[in-house]
């Protein structure tokens, strides 16, 4: 909890909440490893509520452990011994004893893993509805925090339409990982270079950075933390998918296929021999869980759904499945360091090289923000150029095509194009001459400018002054502009 890094914008919001004059209920969802829970342990750390952390386990049982929960944090022991028939009367005894010895007083009801609970309570949402509506909303004396980590589940049961729950909350918290300026203060040791590193092996997950050690190099980090299969993260895909998902092996094939560079729909199929009718399900599944995005060419035209590509969105598991699932028995018999040295290592760069590009991505909304644009925009990238066979995943090998790293598609009539290298750049006239091949091939169709960028590890001297040229340094000195 000393430690606790970021989030300023979601702890200043639920404190606003909980300093509100009325009361407030507020889902809080986002993929598991993301710091949902700390996040609400750290906003009650000094503040009275319960926290409930749901289990898989029948309701009853669900229903006693709150109540004895209850009981500790807010030092009403009676309230453990009571034997309430439901929810309803669990959550209400316990608002109700709160506002009868503390009047005026906000209380927290943190329900966490709420997909759990209410899968062994059924009717559990229509409970909230009821509590909310004839008792909390009138009081104002609660702050209800719903949290979960199926965001499909959330997104549908709690958020959606049909939700019992739809047009009461009155604020939500959708938790994303940390961007990659905030996961390299988990690691200040490393240089700027091995925080980038760092970032494309685990992202911006907070338990994943912290297992990562900043007094050792990236590659004994490798090794040790994502090679040992004593190490928590050496079986944390496993344990990911097994939480959230009930068969684990065609699940696993789709991941290892999509790694692997099968990016279409019929490619992943033909890989994981999966039938192609059953895949959508699959798929749907694995994005729902924030594993798996979408993606496609982006130039203002409605994608075609033939040119929808999958890509693994968590780095993790996108190292995990390009690295470890097919070395497996080879780290078991050789080591660590063995299969490090002879499989890993070689490819290494290169796929930093793909990672990079996802962090400028990420980063052209700040550069826009620290240029002062104020339209609006799209950031994608974009391949095209050549009919290709459906089946097979977009390449960069695939002349004359044009395979542009970055697209930033902006609503005043301005695009930008950028090209990525993560080696080291050898002739920045050659990087710039390659841009422009690629850039006579966008489909430029509402004639808008074309505008260039090249972002770099380094970057050359000759361009060292070049606005438009952005390296490594550039990127992790843009303002933060989230947690105004």
């Amino acid at each position: 909890m000393a430690d606790f890094v970021g989030r300023a914008g979601e702890l200043r919001l639920l404190a606003q909440a909980f300093d509100s004059r009325r009361s407030e209920l507020i889902p809080i969802y986002g993929r598991r490893r993301v710091g949902k829970s700390e996040l609400i342990l750290r906003f009650m750390a000094d503040r009275p509520g319960v926290y409930y952390l749901g289990q898989q386990s029948p309701a009853g049982l669900q229903v006693r452990e709150f109540l004895t929960e209850a009981g500790r944090a807010l030092d009403m022991p009676l309230l453990a011994n009571l034997r309430p028939g439901d929810w309803r009367q669990a959550l209400l005894t316990v608002a109700g004893e709160w506002a009868a010895t503390r009047p005026g007083s906000k209380l927290v009801l943190a329900l966490d893993e709420f997909q759990w609970i209410a899968a062994a309570s059924p009717g559990l949402l229509s409970t909230l509805q009821r509590c909310w509506d004839r008792e909390w909303k009138t009081a104002g004396n609660v702050l209800l925090l719903l949290c979960g980590s199926y965001l499909g589940f959330m997104e549908r049961e709690v958020l959606g339409k049909a939700s019992p729950l739809f047009g009461r909350r009155t604020a939500q918290i959708h938790l994303q990982p940390f961007g990659f300026r905030e996961a390299a203060r988990f690691h200040p040791r490393w240089s700027l270079e091995d925080q980038a590193r760092a970032y494309f092996l685990v992202g911006g997950l907070p338990q994943y950075l912290l297992c990562l050690d900043d007094t050792r190099s990236i590659d004994r980090n490798i090794r040790g933390n994502l090679l040992d299969e004593f190490a928590p993260l050496f079986h944390e895909p496993t344990f990911l998918l097994r939480e959230e998902l009930r068969e684990v092996a065609p699940y696993h094939a789709v991941l290892f296929a999509v790694a692997s560079g099968h990016g279409a729909a019929p490619a992943i199929a033909a890989a994981t021999e999966l039938p192609e009718r059953n895949l959508p399900y699959y798929l749907q599944q694995l994005v729902n869980l924030g594993y798996l995005r979408r993606r496609y060419p982006l130039d203002r035209h409605r994608p075609n759904p033939r040119q929808v590509r999958f890509e693994i969105d968590d780095p993790l598991l996108r190292f995990w499945f390009r690295f470890v699932f097919p070395n497996m028995s080879a780290i078991r018999g050789s080591g660590p360091r063995r299969v490090f040295g002879d499989r890993i290592a070689p490819s290494l760069e290169a796929w930093f090289g793909s990672c990079f590009e996802r962090l400028c991505r990420e980063a052209l909304p700040l550069i826009y923000a620290a240029e002062g644009v104020t339209a609006g925009f799209e950031v994608g990238e974009y391949w095209g150029g050549q009919r290709r066979n459906i089946t097979e995943s977009p390449s960069p090998d695939a002349s004359p095509a044009a395979q542009i790293d970055v697209v930033g598609l902006r609503d005043d009539n301005w695009t930008d194009l950028g090209e990525c290298k993560w080696g080291r750049v050898r002739s920045a006239a050659a990087l710039e001459a390659e841009l422009d091949r690629k850039a006579r091939l966008y489909p430029n169709r509402r004639g808008a400018t074309l505008g260039r960028r090249y972002f770099v590890r380094r970057k050359p001297g000759s361009r060292a002054d070049a606005k438009d040229w952005h390296s490594l340094q550039d990127l992790y000195a843009l303002p933060d502009t989230t947690q105004s």
